[in-house]
């Protein structure tokens, strides 16, 4: 009988979130979103270019594809949108022997996109908002669009053309995340997946190198906690329960992104055994503040948990939601023996996406990757024109400068060759140029990370900046 209360409780309460919700955008006035204009706003059109042009020489055996999603618009929108629930959208580029053979965009065929396109949806199971828009990512040599608190995700062909929504083959039972991690030396996949219906509990999903779940333990939590990312130790799960949760408040002001900055709830970092029970968990507090992205953590050997993470004094604390003001890189020191975290700030620059070679994931670690953001907090990045190399090792951070007028977004770093040691290989990422409007697919020698770019890919469109990408090497099936 309390599960049945449970879920007639929870059913009402989304029922009432859903009609307060599209109340309010039908009767109240707006402003056009920040994120669908300037550098932001939306491509209109899905495109299928060849044999793109490319200056210098992209390196031997860099040979797959680059897949990047982000949130873009299929039709008009309405008061109460943000820039997290916007369509999907994901960017392919096909890269074999020194060529750049084509590049494709495809909005992820949800059930709202679809009608705003005029098409039949992608097939497959739903579950919730059916949106997908936050990151690609390989989980058992296949290609996944992901997303947190709600969607199944959605299955992607080598050529982008032919999408499904799949549960990983029936395995998983609830919401996923738009940050899974892969342990490279189990080659199991780990998330901490939180529902925005459910306010009380996130869970620890695993999936298998065979990309099925194998593992899905629920984590009591209180007020509906928005966990965006997670990481990995040898040890331990690290989940992050911080300060923004659930708002009816937002909802019923008409904001379609529910989660506010709450001072009431308590900060922490909880320390999940891999194999162990909510029971095991240890919470270590910390103080307020959030992060949505995780460089890496590993254990060292006292026994504590090193964790790099950018650092936001808080978020969405305003009525109308917001970064407030941007964040910075630093370690959180986690010791499980006194429950304590020290933090630590290892660069104070305003940035964002950091990224490591994560064949080094749930390990040690030397170098992060970041991209520069504008100190003011600016939405249209126009003055974020760099990205930023940390050597952990010396405290040295090294400097690539795109030049005036051009925005990069997230880079990713890959290998020279399976065995090449740390930074010894490329980052690639996508770089806007706001003058031309058009985007160039940049790579670069991670060890001559201030010199000009080995090769540029040019594309004659502006993509917009957009959320998470992934180099899918050659091997990875569709």
């Amino acid at each position: 009988m309390p599960n049945l209360i449970e879920s007639s409780l929870r059913a009402t309460a989304e029922g009432l979130v859903a009609l307060v919700a599209a109340c309010n955008r039908l009767r109240l006035p707006w402003t056009q979103h920040p994120f669908v204009v300037g550098v932001h706003a939306p491509m209109r059109e899905e495109l299928t270019l060849w044999d793109l042009r490319v200056t210098g020489t992209i390196p031997a055996g860099l040979d797959g594809r680059y897949l990047k999603m982000g949130a873009n618009p299929a039709g008009p929108t309405t008061r109460g949108h943000d820039w997290f629930l916007g369509d999907g959208m994901v960017h392919g580029l096909c890269i074999q022997e020194g060529k750049a053979l084509w590049y494709r965009n495809r909005w992820i065929g949800s059930r709202a996109a679809s009608v705003a396109l005029g098409r039949p949806a992608a097939p497959g199971p739903r579950r919730g908002d059916d949106t997908v828009n936050t990151n690609v990512v390989e989980i058992g040599a296949r290609a996944f669009a992901v997303v947190e608190a709600g969607s199944f995700p959605v299955l992607l062909a080598e050529d982008l053309e032919t999408q499904r929504y799949d549960p990983f083959d029936g395995t998983l039972a609830g919401s996923f995340t738009g940050h899974p991690h892969r342990d490279p030396a189990t080659g199991e996949t780990h998330a901490i997946a939180y529902d925005g219906r459910i306010w009380d509990n996130v869970r620890h999903v695993v999936i298998s190198p065979a990309g099925r779940v194998v593992r899905d333990v629920a984590i009591p939590v209180e007020h509906g906690p928005c966990i965006h990312d997670c990481a990995i130790t040898v040890r331990f799960v690290v989940v992050l329960d911080l300060p923004v949760t659930f708002s009816m408040r937002a909802v019923l002001a008409g904001h379609r992104f529910p989660f506010r900055w709450n001072p009431a709830h308590g900060a922490r970092v909880g320390l999940l055994p891999r194999h162990g029970t909510a029971a095991d968990i240890v919470w270590c507090a910390v103080e307020p503040c959030f992060a949505f992205h995780v460089a890496n953590a590993y254990d060292d050997a006292d026994g504590c948990v090193v964790l790099d993470v950018v650092t936001y004094e808080r978020v969405f604390a305003s009525a109308s939601g917001g970064l407030d003001a941007p964040g910075w890189l630093e370690r959180w020191t986690v010791d499980p023996a006194t429950g304590q975290v020290d933090r630590r700030v290892i660069d104070p620059a305003a940035q964002e996406f950091p990224r490591i070679d994560e064949r080094r994931y749930g390990q040690p670690h030397r170098y992060v990757y970041t991209v520069s953001v504008p100190a003011d907090g600016n939405t249209q990045l126009v003055d974020a024109t760099q990205i930023y190399k940390h050597d952990l090792a010396t405290g040295e951070r090294r400097v690539h400068e795109f030049g005036p007028d051009s925005v990069p977004g997230e880079f990713v770093f890959v290998p020279a060759w399976p065995e090449a040691g740390e930074d010894e290989g490329w980052l690639v990422g996508l770089v806007v140029d706001t003058v031309s409007d058009t985007t160039n697919f940049i790579i670069l020698d991670a060890r001559a990370f201030e010199a000009a770019p080995v090769a540029a890919v040019h594309l004659g469109h502006r993509i917009p900046p957009g959320f998470h990408g992934n180099w899918f090497p050659k091997h990875t099936a569709g």
